[in-house]
């Protein structure tokens, strides 16, 4: 039955999407195939808006047009916000790594599907779709072997590797969930979270590498379990040469591959089964087992893929986030491969060996679309423009930025420096519990503007709402509130696993009958919306509320990057602290970067909005996916010490203490005026 159904789909996907990836999408039929049956379509933004007044339709077509079904659905939605009640696609049968490797095999076996981008410069290896599927069939059949049932859930501890990416597909071939870890986490962080996926299953390396340094990943994985009554078997690959300590439980996963057959039964899934869990931070401080199914968020990965970074078949899409997180899943994983694309592994960093690895990477690889986070182009900002110049660029498309709102300084050097003024900077807003990218500047009409620094416009089916203080819908365009969205799409969560309860109660109850985000949003005069940060992030000064976002998307030309946070003000009630990083070889008092900044804060928000402290830093903390840690910063401000918590996951906890020490050496001369 299997070569049936991949060779059918394969020949109806390629005849459908071919003609956008041969010849420029100059109508709505060339740009989006199923659009012919949308009555009244003629335009991208006529599309857009029928994919939000007639969803079902509009996901039905593109659902039934893009995956590779066994049994079709017979329900397109079946959804109900006021519960949080989330299923698409009910009735229809599938399975997410045929939609990600057979049907491509079948069709061009010898594409690449990975380019492994190795710690080691240079030192690239391909697979082809063919390659992975075996390797995917080969670790399936190690999991069926070894007792993996469908149903269960595998824990996954990696790097940003091949087998990794084999292991989440081996998952989804045998009916499995995984539970990728992030690989920087601490042995404490993964136990907790084996534990809450009940896991009896944990796949590891030996050893991780990442800029030039080796991170014990197994042993790690050995203190983990002690804790973790479920587990009953860790397969470990080999990443080094380096041995490590094996006991009873563990598993020489290569070896046990290699005794497998190439070819492996896929399981048939139900729309609504699950697919995978990933554990996100919740502001209880215990990570929220966010649950993603199968069809739903397989279709909105592929989609957003395709359409938000304009990718074509042929292009190699350089996505350089960990696939320890949802970008990883999204956009490394899921998305490029349902659409039969080439995606790069990023193992490595922005500065190792040197700040040009990126556009090394990019020269090299010829990549089309890069995709990074504000806080590694931040980063690079500082090291100058020669580090990019350098190095061939030419085969770039598209830019694009994610995890954070990013300031219009450094989208405006992402443009114009690495992108040469020629490649749209695509500033892309989503969530983890959103499955894929919500608000971005593309798709659109060919010739519409991008604004800096803002995500613009929704995406396909999706229906923002901006919500006042007292819950009620803000219809004027030049305001700002919670961001909510007022319709279900497919790729979003279903449930936090062990505890729906909490799911309704963070989503769907603080404004009822609407998914809440949890962050702030503002819409233009022309409609576009700019993410103006968490609303746990805003400072409430006299009676206004700042979304801290907005203060640091400075344009000071002496700063690199900045983190503002509130804290307690005598008569404001809270005040702005501002954490302050200068570009490489700045010279500047700090009384006149004061004035700077508040002559750029006070023209841009308010007087208001002016910070009251400024302490300059080498380096902020963040965790190692770049992510600036304010909760450690406000712990700083508010001298709770105590409160700092776990410092594991950051890139280097040692900047909390150069951050403490600047802080104290602040205090005593603040103390002195």
């Amino acid at each position: 039955m299997w070569p049936c159904v991949v060779s059918s789909f394969s020949r109806r996907l390629v005849a459908s999407l071919g003609v956008c990836g041969r010849r420029k999408c100059c109508g709505t039929a060339a740009f989006m195939p199923e659009a012919p049956a949308f009555e009244g379509v003629r335009s991208r933004s006529e599309l857009r808006d029928f994919s939000v007044s007639d969803s079902e339709r509009f996901w039905a077509a593109v659902g039934n047009q893009r995956l590779s079904w066994i049994s079709p659905f017979h329900t397109v939605q079946d959804c109900d916000l006021t519960q949080g009640r989330i299923k698409w696609f009910e009735g229809g049968k599938l399975n997410v790594s045929v939609n990600c490797l057979d049907r491509h095999v079948h069709t061009s076996p010898d594409r690449v599907a990975l380019i492994w981008e190795r710690d080691e410069q240079g030192s690239e290896v391909k697979y082809t779709y063919r390659e992975l599927l075996e390797m995917t069939c080969r670790l399936g059949n190690v999991l069926r072997r070894r007792g993996v049932k469908r149903g269960d859930c595998v824990t996954i501890y990696m790097p940003t590797c091949p087998l990794a990416v084999a292991a989440m597909l081996a998952c989804a071939r045998i009916g499995a969930a995984h539970n990728v870890v992030f690989a920087g986490f601490s042995a404490d962080a993964l136990a907790e979270r084996i534990r809450d996926a009940e896991s009896n299953t944990v796949i590891t390396v030996n050893q991780g590498v990442r800029g030039g340094k080796f991170t014990e990943l197994k042993k790690t994985v050995d203190e983990a379990v002690q804790s973790c009554p479920s587990v009953q078997q860790v397969l470990v690959a080999m990443r080094t040469d380096t041995p490590v300590v094996m006991t009873a439980r563990d598993v020489a996963m290569e070896e046990e591959m290699l005794k497998e057959d190439v070819v492996c039964e896929p399981a048939v899934m139900n729309s609504e089964d699950v697919l995978f869990l990933l554990y996100t931070s919740g502001s209880t401080g215990k990570p929220k087992g966010i649950v993603h199914t199968q069809a739903g968020y397989l279709l909105y990965a592929a989609l957003t893929h395709r359409y938000v970074f304009s990718y074509h078949d042929g292009d190699v899409f350089g996505c350089v986030a960990d696939i320890g997180w949802i970008t990883g899943h999204s956009y490394t994983v899921y998305g490029p491969l349902a659409n039969g694309g080439t995606t790069v592994l990023f193992e490595s960093t922005p500065i190792y060996p040197d700040p040009g690895r990126y556009w090394n990477t990019v020269e090299r690889l010829k990549i089309n679309q890069f995709y990074g986070a504000p806080t590694a182009i931040r980063l690079l900002l500082k090291y100058g423009d020669h580090w990019v110049t350098k190095y061939d660029r030419s085969t770039l498309k598209t830019l694009g930025s994610v995890g954070e709102p990013i300031n219009t300084e450094a989208w405006e050097w992402y443009h114009r420096v690495v992108g040469d003024g020629r490649c749209p900077v695509v500033d892309t807003w989503w969530q983890t519990e959103t499955g894929g990218i919500c608000i971005a500047p593309r798709p659109s009409e060919p010739d519409a503007e991008i604004v800096p620094g803002m995500a613009m416009r929704p995406f396909f089916g999706i229906k923002p709402v901006l919500m006042d203080t007292e819950g009620k819908v803000l219809t004027s365009n030049n305001t700002s509130g919670a961001l909510c969205m007022a319709q279900p799409w497919p790729g979003m969560a279903r449930t936090i696993r062990n505890n729906h309860q909490r799911f309704i109660e963070t989503y769907y109850q603080p404004y009822p009958g609407y998914f809440f985000t949890g962050d702030g949003a503002y819409r233009s005069a022309q409609g576009y919306y700019q993410i103006t940060g968490r609303l746990d992030d805003v400072i409430n000064v006299s009676g206004h509320r700042i979304g801290t976002a907005e203060i640091e998307d400075n344009q000071c030309s002496a700063v690199a990057e900045s983190a503002v946070i509130g804290f307690s003000h005598d008569i404001k009630g809270e005040g702005v602290y501002a954490f302050v990083v200068l570009k490489k070889n700045i010279d500047i008092k700090e009384d006149d970067l004061s004035r700077q900044l508040n002559k750029m804060v006070s023209k841009k928000i308010a007087k208001y909005a002016c910070p009251d402290v400024i302490q300059l830093a080498n380096r902020l903390p963040k965790t190692r996916s770049g992510k600036i840690m304010r909760r450690v910063l406000r712990k700083v401000v508010e001298r709770d010490l105590d409160g700092l918590g776990d410092l594991s996951t950051l890139d280097d906890p040692t900047a909390v203490q150069e951050i403490v020490e600047g802080h104290n050496k602040n205090s005593a001369q603040r103390a002195l005026k």
